[in-house]
């Protein structure tokens, strides 16, 4: 039987690690650069931490662990031809496989509260499990990296991971729009029409607009349950347009009424004000978008979400202010601010921009040609010196055909190839063979450093 690998999983070869690698390094980088730190947390939790934190919905796709020994000891026949899956799993099963990085950090910041110092920075970059439907682009492992700040309710927390968003895609050459919107708009919005329960109804609908028109929008509206009265005080909401200082003035004036609306309306100015000056403006364009609905369940201030400008494909960073990421387990009024990056989109979006730099996928930079046990005698004490000086250097470890080890440095990508037979040897220099454009040159050991440094 062939092997195979579960269903929604993936093997990465060597070219897709490096590049893997490349997406990972920038971004713990660029969050070291801001000074957060790293931690991990393990694959399993136990099903106490994750059940009940994720909605009925996400509690069915947790993948459990069977107990180790004999898990069906302490369960009795008749529960076994109950045949309840679920009650059946609380007996057999007492850990699962993390299904975000969310919940995993909060149960680390209540265990380690006494060691953590406030605000507490932290990045991790690990892969979740989910036991979804596998569809294309949707997988049940996928990696996140996740920063979030917990322990400050300052905004220039805020401020600071928009300017990590935007460092990390200018690193990467991506051309990227940061939409910013406020949980607190939007109520002020519901509560200023009457309309509580129908915030997500609003925002789908005005999503639209592009698509449909001002008039079928508004006929959404109607067939959502709003009156012509509460479709009426929305217009200039719907029809919202200009710079985000112009948005910003619409906005305040519907929302005059609404203290927490008001208060969005702020937060979002003083987000803004730091990333649009002159010294620390973005690189990237940031818009206030009133659509942007992400996680209304759990976000409580400032929502952010990243669009990739040249290629067609969803979200790829999103993130937000919540106000008590460590209640579920006990210890409330701990604010947090937090973002995610996908690193499969981004994955996506590098390799059809073709945007990854050369030496990123390159491993070995240099091969050495075996002719024999005399010319590789000569050579192993250069590939020394050479990978002394940080420069990756192999060696053919069969004095195959020459044919055959050309086709390997092909097959690798390898740039460069060294020569050194009996001419080479009595001379003490090596041929540098330059595989792209066929340019050879006879050095010295060091002349070939001083080349491929």
């Amino acid at each position: 039987m062939k092997p195979s690998i579960p269903k929604g999983t993936r093997d990465f070869g060597p070219i897709e690690m490096a590049k893997r690698n490349y997406i990972f390094n920038t971004i713990r980088e660029v969050y070291a650069l801001y000074g957060f730190q790293q931690i991990e947390t393990p694959a399993m939790e136990t099903l106490q931490t994750l059940m009940g934190k994720y909605g009925e919905e996400g509690d069915k796709l947790l993948f459990k662990v069977l107990n180790s020994g004999d898990f069906l000891s302490k369960s009795s026949d008749d529960e076994l031809l109950e045949r309840n899956a679920l009650h059946l799993a609380s007996k057999i099963c007492e850990k699962g496989l993390r299904y975000d990085l969310t919940v995993p950090f909060a149960r680390y910041v209540v265990m380690h509260r006494e060691e953590l110092q406030l605000p507490f920075k932290r990045y991790q970059i690990q892969p979740v499990w989910r036991a979804d439907r596998p569809q294309k682009g949707r997988y049940r492992e996928f990696y996140q990296c996740d920063a979030d700040v917990v322990g400050s309710d300052s905004l220039l927390n805020e401020v600071e991971l928009m300017k990590i968003v935007d460092t990390v895609f200018s690193r990467f050459g991506i051309r990227v729009q940061i939409k910013i919107n406020n949980r607190k708009i939007l109520t002020g919005i519901a509560e200023v029409i009457g309309a509580a329960d129908k915030i997500v109804d609003i925002t789908v609908a005005i999503d639209k607009l592009d698509k449909i028109g001002i008039d079928n929008v508004n006929q959404e509206l109607r067939e959502d349950g709003l009156t012509d009265e509460q479709i009426k005080k929305l217009q200039p909401i719907i029809m919202l347009s200009g710079t985000n200082e112009e948005k910003l003035q619409t906005i305040s004036t519907v929302l005059k009424d609404s203290e927490i609306g008001m208060r969005g309306v702020e937060e979002i100015r003083t987000i803004l004000a730091p990333l649009t000056s002159n010294g620390s403006a973005l690189k990237n364009e940031i818009q206030l978008d009133l659509t942007l609905a992400r996680g209304l369940n759990y976000y409580t201030g400032a929502i952010f979400e990243v669009k990739a400008l040249d290629v067609q494909i969803g979200s790829i960073t999103g993130g937000g202010r919540y106000d008590n990421l460590t209640g579920i387990f006990g210890m409330p009024g701990l604010s947090g601010v937090g973002i995610s990056f996908g690193a499969d989109r981004i994955y996506d979006v590098l390799n059809q921009l073709d945007l990854y730099p050369k030496d990123s996928v390159t491993t070995t930079q240099v091969l050495f040609i075996n002719f024999g046990e005399r010319e590789t005698a000569y050579c192993l004490p250069i590939i020394n010196k050479v990978r002394e000086n940080g420069i990756r250097a192999e060696i053919y470890p069969d004095a195959a055909k020459m044919k055959k080890q050309m086709s390997y440095a092909n097959a690798k990508l390898i740039p460069y190839v060294v020569l050194a037979g009996e001419n080479e040897i009595n001379a003490g220099k090596v041929t540098l063979k330059n595989m792209e454009t066929g340019e050879q040159q006879l050095l010295t050991p060091e002349e070939l450093i001083q080349t491929l440094v």
